[in-house]
């Protein structure tokens, strides 16, 4: 990269590239030291796909009201993803559960919290089939 950078015009779009290497030369290649690191992105780019692809409809959540309680729904299905849930079991459980349960212990319905027993109640489900 020396050598091609040398020669080439300074002001050329790939001594630019060149230069935007240099300086983020540690960042570029920390994932070779340390094999827990990625060498992309691509899996935050597809976590966030859903994102990206849904934005047009969240111009439709009829205000800013709306438009929290959207984002609160994407952060409890996103959890329950990242929990290794099916989200759809997991709203399900607690779509079931949430008019009896007490405000102050709302946190007891999050997805890490009710993981074991929407296992459970799959399970048994599978059983009673």
């Amino acid at each position: 990269m020396d050598q091609t950078l040398a020669a080439t015009s300074p002001k050329s779009a790939l001594a630019r590239a060149i230069l935007y290497s240099h300086r983020r030369w540690t960042a570029l290649t920390r994932y070779a030291n340390d094999g827990r690191i990625e060498i992309d992105n691509n899996a935050a780019e597809r976590e966030i796909r859903a994102v990206a692809l849904g934005r047009k409809n969240w111009l439709h959540a009829g205000s800013d009201a709306g438009g929290e309680r959207a984002a609160a729904m994407y952060s409890l299905i996103g959890s329950a993803k990242l929990n290794g849930m099916d989200p759809q079991a997991y709203m399900r459980h607690v779509l079931e559960r949430i008019a009896e349960h007490p405000i102050n212990r709302v946190d007891e319905l999050l997805p890490w919290n009710v993981a074991r027993q929407i296992e459970r109640d799959i399970a048994e489900q599978r059983l009673a089939a």
